[in-house]
């Protein structure tokens, strides 16, 4: 198994820390929980569990943890903005998160912290502590605790570039601020007036942890001073990733993390998503518009992590469309295994292409396109009545193998409302005498019912566009 590790920039075997027991630490960015997820967040989840998928199928022990950002400027503004507690503030988006990863057959990771749990603001203070007392932070004029990155040699490795490009953004008043340097990033932020009654206790006064120290902390906490692989998505490489990797290692002096594996951005029709371009889209939206999550789920999945994904209306249609061979490909091995089909001639048996694509740095493009190569040919083969009982047993069998990873076969058979059925049976008929108006016409029918209508080799499909 190889993947391309971001501190490297290049593909490399993967060894984990416990080789014996095959056991792998993973730690995955999770939501700031001031808003609803979008899609471009879920594009990086959807990645994070086909990696861990592919690593159970491939016979390891994962420890997944991701947390839950939910003290930041943004979730204070959020609060102080509707004039209630943080937690009451943060919570509805929190369940709204679980929503969404449950549509999306998101598996859930072993923890989900989240940074207010006192134990973590206690782990944070100490490491802060910690970090001081060997002269790689300190408390500036304005009452704050900063990271001194010039005594990490190691700071910038991760994002590969030179600290003396560092230059103020403009967004910081210098004359407020006694950094030492511009880089410095916060630890604990002094409380002001505009976080109102958010904050803690600390040696340095009332206030608040910096981001990146709440990762650091949860991180080591639930998984120990050493990860095997760290995701996210490229955006959060620097300054987040890299201030984690300072604050740990500094606290440790151990190497952090053996991995790290960054997902490109979504674009939306090939620009970013924004809400002032009008193409912002939550999971909501796309369900409102009659897709499901297995549809949504595909959409987000089949490019590979590292190249970006643009998403459009056409590729929502692509994936309907994909699945649609995969329900009619399961059916037919059904079929053939109810009929009991022996042939000599045809004996064909499932292949390692699929986990061997992603064996190659979660190579899913790769992987799918075994897939729907497979389908081709095993329907050629039913097409000629060539594929015999046992192989498609084999195949469904493989299927269900893959399908681990994937998750995205239909889960019940949904029978057909009797309104539905007599609309179907209508249009059979209109065929058999070919009134194709007529047959047009039940078509479009039964999609305003919401189902689809497929004319196939074995007769016309039907399937619901509300299945998940």
């Amino acid at each position: 198994m190889r993947f391309f590790n971001t501190y490297s920039r290049e593909i490399e075997e993967f060894q984990p820390r416990d080789p014996a027991e095959r056991k792998v630490g993973i730690y995955t960015c999770g939501p700031t929980v001031y808003s609803r997820a979008h899609i471009g967040n879920f594009r990086a989840y959807i990645f994070e569990d086909l990696l861990q998928r592919h690593l159970e199928l491939r016979g390891y022990n994962v420890h997944r943890v991701m947390n839950m950002t939910d003290v930041d400027d943004k979730t204070i503004r959020g609060a102080c903005e509707a004039n209630i507690p943080l937690a009451e503030f943060t919570a509805p988006f929190k369940q709204a998160f679980f929503e969404d990863i449950e549509t999306l057959r998101i598996k859930r990771a072993d923890e989900f912290p989240a940074a207010t749990d006192q134990h973590y603001i206690d782990r944070m203070i100490e490491m802060i502590g910690t970090l001081i007392s060997r002269g790689l932070a300190y408390q500036a004029d304005d009452k704050s605790v900063y990271f001194r990155i010039n005594k990490f040699p190691d700071y910038g490795k991760l994002a590969h570039f030179d600290l003396t490009q560092l230059q103020s953004t403009g967004r910081v008043k210098h004359d407020e601020y006694d950094k030492e340097h511009i880089g410095d990033f916060a630890l604990w932020k002094a409380w002001d007036e505009e976080d109102g009654d958010v904050g803690w206790e600390s040696p340095w006064g009332r206030g608040r942890p910096g981001w990146h120290i709440e990762c650091s902390a949860m991180a080591t906490a639930l998984l120990g001073d050493q990860i095997d692989i760290h995701c996210g998505g490229v955006d959060n490489i620097f300054p987040h990733h890299e201030a984690e990797i300072a604050q740990s290692e500094g606290v440790t002096g151990k190497k952090f993390v053996r991995y790290w594996l960054h997902c490109a951005h979504l674009l939306v029709d090939g620009q970013k998503m924004s809400k002032s371009l009008g193409n912002f889209y939550t999971l909501p939206n796309l369900l409102e518009k009659g897709y499901t999550g297995r549809e949504i789920r595909y959409a987000l999945m089949r490019v590979h992590y590292r190249a970006p994904l643009n998403f459009t209306w056409e590729g929502m249609e692509e994936a309907r469309q994909a699945l649609a061979r995969i329900d009619e490909w399961l059916a037919r091995l059904r079929e053939v295994i109810a009929k009991k089909i022996d042939n000599e001639k045809n004996k064909t048996r499932p292949r390692e292409q699929f986990e061997e694509a992603l064996d190659d740095d979660l190579n899913i493009s790769a992987a799918l396109g075994f897939l729907f190569e497979t389908i081709r040919e095993t329907n050629r083969a039913m097409d000629r009545n060539e594929l015999d009982a046992p192989s498609a047993e084999a195949w469904l069998d493989w299927w269900k193998r893959i399908n681990k990873v994937l998750d995205l076969e239909t889960e019940n058979e949904i029978l057909l409302p009797a309104e539905v059925a007599q609309l179907a049976k209508d249009r059979e008929k209109a065929r058999r005498e070919k009134k194709w108006n007529q047959s047009d016409e039940l078509r479009d029918r039964i999609s305003a019912r919401g189902w689809e209508v497929r004319d196939t080799k074995d007769g016309q499909k039907l399937t619901p566009r509300g299945t998940s």
